[in-house]
């Protein structure tokens, strides 16, 4: 079930993103586009290769984004399960809005900040996959919630501390809805965060039953950080958080909720949340079943395309990946070497490096990328070796394949959306 949200209309939040002014602030747009509202350059639908465009420009592609929207759409509804992409991957309301629109609950967050943009633009429905425990953030919230009935608001909690802190800090701010929250199951000894043990989440639920500020409505977790992470590992670890949904509502603790929340799911594991929640008996409300995979929206061609389940579920789909970053080759200083001018500012490389896959030409013609490999990143350069017999020339453009979506959306305000053939049909705006 799609969650409500607001319309993108012209004089929605993110309608009003078509009038911000094209300038200096937007790498890779046309110089000549300076003054435009960002609706108007869309509308004039430019050639990203011959409109103007300056080196770097990172593009998303416009099928592969609709491609990706509609297989998770498609996955989560065979599946019974709702779905609550994390935004951070690309804190681009105008995705938000299309993920809505494809299906989604609601979005997640992971801190704070997040929560407040997400309010900024509408979002009815938020699941944040952290403690809060700052003071000011929880008095923000509590207004928030008083202010809006509509707004549904989730968040995690993983100690009797944090329980305290939280409690004190509404109760400071005059909360009158209480604050929905799900007890955070760890996912090992030495993973992120989360209750350790089923009796260390236990008294983190007994510290929420003391409060007023506070309701328990479900259990959480990522399978993300199972140690050692194989199909076996990360199901039990799921049937261990799926039992501790089914113990706690034998106890009563969720008597106050509307329904029950059991949630997990990045994007390396979704196969095995949908096979272990699946077997999630009947309980005493009903169960919302959240998974919260992030980043399929813009997949890539590097760590998501070897660890996608759709690897292992070919007949549940695929997804494509829609980065290409197009840089330009600026010195040929050696025979195997050249360098592009773009770098770390600009192209993600904490998990992998770009992988060159297209050469342009000054006169419009592509080849395949053979025989060239990415060695490095400096900030404002790509070091390329040049196998000999491979065509390279000072001036060609070179489309990049990236690796890690949440390290490429950040390093861009304003992202044009392009048509396989180059032509930009929009621009989407990032908040990082």
């Amino acid at each position: 079930m799609a969650a409500d949200h607001a319309a993108d209309t012209p004089d929605s939040p993110v309608g009003r993103l078509a009038r911000e002014r094209v300038d200096h602030r937007f790498k890779g747009l046309p110089p000549g586009a300076e003054g435009r509202t960002v609706g108007e350059l869309a509308a004039e639908r430019r050639s990203l290769f011959t409109g103007g465009f300056t080196t770097p420009v990172l593009v998303l592609s416009a099928e592969a984004l609709e491609h990706n929207l509609a297989a998770m759409e498609r996955y989560s509804a065979a599946h019974k399960l709702a779905f609550a992409p994390h935004g951070k991957t690309s804190l681009a309301p105008q995705l938000f809005e299309r993920q809505l629109a494809h299906g989604a609950w609601g979005i997640t967050a992971a801190v704070p900040t997040h929560v407040r943009m997400y309010r900024a633009f509408g979002i009815q429905r938020i699941f944040l996959a952290n403690e809060i425990v700052d003071a000011a953030a929880l008095g923000w919230l509590a207004q928030e919630l008083d202010a809006d009935p509509d707004f549904r608001f989730i968040a995690y909690v993983d100690s009797p501390r944090g329980v305290q802190l939280m409690d004190a800090a509404l109760r400071e701010a005059g909360a009158r809805r209480p604050l929905d929250v799900v007890v955070e199951l760890g996912a090992g000894p030495g993973a992120r965060t989360g209750a350790r043990t089923e009796a260390d989440c236990t008294a983190v639920a007994d510290a929420v039953a003391a409060t007023d500020t506070l309701r328990l409505v479900g259990v959480a977790g990522y399978e993300g950080e199972v140690p050692k992470p194989d199909g076996e590992r990360v199901r039990a670890w799921l049937r261990r958080l799926t039992a501790l949904a089914v113990a706690f509502d034998g106890e009563g603790r969720f008597a106050d909720a509307d329904e029950i929340v059991v949630s997990a799911g990045g994007s390396a594991w979704f196969d095995a949340v949908a096979d272990v929640f699946a077997e999630l008996p009947e309980l005493s409300g009903p169960v919302l079943k959240l998974l919260r995979s992030g980043a399929y929206i813009s997949h890539d061609d590097g760590h998501y395309r070897h660890i996608t389940p759709f690897n292992r579920i070919p007949d549940e789909g695929a997804l494509h990946p829609a980065f290409r970053l197009w840089a330009q080759v600026v010195s040929r200083p050696e025979p195997g070497q050249a360098f592009l001018n773009a770098g770390k500012r600009d192209a993600a490389y904490d998990l992998d490096l770009p992988e060159p896959h297209v050469i342009r030409s000054a006169d419009g013609t592509e080849r395949p990328a053979t025989g060239l490999t990415v060695t490095g990143l400096s900030d404002q350069h790509t070091w390329l070796t040049v196998e000999e017999g491979a065509s390279l020339e000072v001036g060609d453009w070179v489309g990049l394949g990236l690796s890690h979506p949440c390290t490429s959306f950040d390093k861009w305000q304003l992202i044009p959306v392009a048509e396989a053939d180059g032509t930009v049909t929009d621009y989407i705006r990032t908040f990082f």
